[in-house]
């Protein structure tokens, strides 16, 4: 059998595994009733991500990225990208068409999207595993990493946010440059992938910036070897970078740079960096030893460099270095996904274990695969894809999710490597040892046994013991009497912004998005405010209705901040007579009607 023929056979097999752990996961989230399209778990960015395909299909504009519901009048501007927006927007459309329902089509899309993400991210888990440490890693591969994604949880039912996508094409990006020397289109599709999760959202740049040095580096190392590699690496990078900036910003934005955003910054960046890797690698004398490549690509680097520094020297300094003082006390530093390693020791050493001990494993592996000798290439990106990571995730927990995706590769590979010592050995050591080395790789397995530790029964009864009864405003049944008001403008916490939008014709002033300052800071002036300066600012943004949750931590956290404020005073029954409540019994939303005047 040809090479040409056994690499497309190994392909298919990769696709069926792939294909079949999505089912399962599909059936699973099925048999449980997809949960998850009625109760969001207090995800704001899957039910903001709905509204925006929503006002998309109704007929708002490609390049208009307001969301007029949310924050002061006229809205604000999301940062997110129309390029995830597509897709689910085009499911929700064809399905709608076939089922006659609108409600009907976006519960397709909401289930059918993130399965077919799950699906594509575990078929380049498998090829990369399978790169890395042969035919025996991918089976390991779609079992742990299956186990993996379901755990984090970013593939199940109403995942509509972009950090899936993002997952899904940094993992095909490595994927293919694992694959790139046995294939020579490899690496133009991989720079293809690295472009598009960059324009998807900036989370990703250290991952990108990672993938794109380790070519640059691996073909300085090998010049020969590596050349057409880094060229069409680099050519895909920034020919995919011209044509996302052109379809996704206005021309009349052209010029403006966006630090948070596909912008003409990262579109200047990547252009510079793909085209000059590909010129460092089509031009002979730069190409002919290490010396003169590692030259040329210093050479680059000062480039990029002064460019940043002087055309967009804004986007040097840290995400949210300019965001309101009172937002970063009473927002971010509670935002779960922006907690630190550090901070987690403290508050939640259960969820360490959990987020962190398959990346380090694999970390580990890594290691001792250096000290023992016989480095390859594919080492070099695994291992510095894990690295950055891991050092992103110790950052901010929200970076272990790739974390624990790139670990797969490695863990799959030692368990490819106890398994074929288990099948020529007989004995019970051999095969105990193969069994500790699959529960170790596990991700899910460390969340059991780190909520075992942490005495977590008691925890997790009390939280479900809430969730029957939605205390902390999360499900959509909640919304109903809100959604069967006349619209109106909502006075409420950030925390009840986007199902506010998604469940209701209602707009609101917060939201947790940090462009959205203005309508926060209202919100916050408002609730922590007393009585009279929460009445003269309702009255001045001719606000109707009042939504509080009592159980919500953000309200906890507002009313523990200004005990004697407006929030604190609806919570202990201080109801100013220019309210009227209008609340069914039982609810867990508090709803009140601003009286007209007169």
């Amino acid at each position: 059998m040809g090479t040409a023929e056994t690499g497309a056979a190994t392909w298919k097999s990769d696709l069926v595994l792939a294909l079949l752990a999505a089912l399962l996961a599909f059936a699973v989230d099925a048999w449980a009733g997809f949960g998850r399209l009625t109760d969001a778990g207090g995800d704001n960015d899957n039910l903001l991500r709905l509204v925006e395909v929503r006002d998309l299909l109704a007929g708002q504009g490609w390049f208009d990225l307001h969301q007029y519901r949310m924050g002061l009048e006229g809205g604000f501007v999301m940062h997110w990208s129309r390029l995830v927006d597509a897709p689910i927007a085009a499911i929700a459309l064809v399905a709608s068409s076939l089922t006659g329902s609108r409600p009907l089509g976006e519960d397709v899309a909401q289930v059918l999207w993130p399965a077919l993400l799950l699906c594509s991210t575990l078929f380049f888990t498998a090829r990369a595993a399978r790169s890395f440490g042969g035919g025996g890693a991918v089976l390991p591969a779609i079992l742990i990493g299956a186990a993996g994604y379901y755990f984090i949880g970013i593939y199940g039912p109403g995942s509509l946010d972009h950090h899936n996508v993002q997952l899904m094409l940094t993992m095909a990006s490595l994927a293919l440059l694992l694959e790139a020397p046995a294939r020579r289109w490899a690496a133009l599709f991989s720079g293809l992938c690295a472009a598009l999760t960059l324009a998807v959202g900036m989370e990703t740049v250290p991952y990108v910036a990672t993938i794109g040095l380790c070519v640059s580096l691996l073909f300085v190392a090998d010049p020969a070897g590596e050349r057409a590699i880094a060229r069409d690496f680099g050519l895909g990078f920034a020919g995919v970078a011209a044509l996302v900036f052109v379809a996704t910003v206005p021309p009349s934005a052209w010029g403006v740079a966006q630090c948070d955003a596909f912008s003409v910054a990262q579109f200047v960046v990547a252009a510079i960096a793909g085209i000059g890797l590909a010129a460092m690698a089509s031009v002979e004398p730069a190409a002919s030893s290490w010396r003169r490549s590692l030259a040329s690509l210093a050479a680059l680097g000062v480039v990029l460099g002064v460019v940043v520094a002087v055309l967009f020297p804004q986007c040097l300094s840290t995400p949210y270095a300019s965001l309101d003082p009172r937002l970063k006390e009473l927002w971010l530093d509670h935002i779960d996904e922006a907690q630190s390693l550090l901070t987690l020791l403290v508050r939640d050493p259960a969820r360490v274990a959990a987020r962190y001990a398959t990346p380090l494993i694999a970390i580990v592996l890594m290691a001792l695969r250096l000290r023992r000798g016989g480095w390859r290439r594919q080492d070099s990106l695994v291992a510095a894809l894990l690295a950055v990571a891991f050092a992103v995730g110790a950052w901010q927990v929200r970076g272990t999710t790739f974390s624990i995706a790139f670990a797969v590769v490695p863990l799959s590979a030692w368990i490819a490597k106890w398994r074929a010592r288990a099948e020529t050995s007989s004995s019970l050591g051999a095969a105990l040892r193969l069994a500790a080395v699959w529960l170790v790789s596990i991700n899910p397995v460390w969340t059991g046994v780190a909520a075992a530790a942490s005495v977590a029964f008691e925890k997790g009864k009390a939280v479900a013991d809430g969730s029957a009864t939605d205390k902390t405003c999360q499900k959509k049944p909640t919304f109903a009497p809100l959604g069967g008001m006349a619209g109106a403008t909502v006075l409420t916490i950030s925390n009840l912004g986007a199902p506010v939008l998604a469940y209701s014709g209602h707009r609101v002033f917060a939201g947790p998005y940090h462009r959205n300052v203005a309508g926060n800071l209202l919100a916050l002036d408002a609730f922590l405010g007393s009585a009279d300066d929460a009445r003269a600012i309702i009255n001045a943004h001719r606000v109707g209705l009042i939504a509080v949750c009592p159980g919500n931590v953000e309200t906890l956290i507002l009313t523990r901040k200004a005990p004697q404020g407006f929030l604190a005073g609806l919570l202990r029954g201080s109801v100013p007579d220019w309210l009227e409540p209008v609340s069914e019994k039982g609810s867990p939303i508090e709803l009140y009607r601003v009286k007209q005047a007169g």
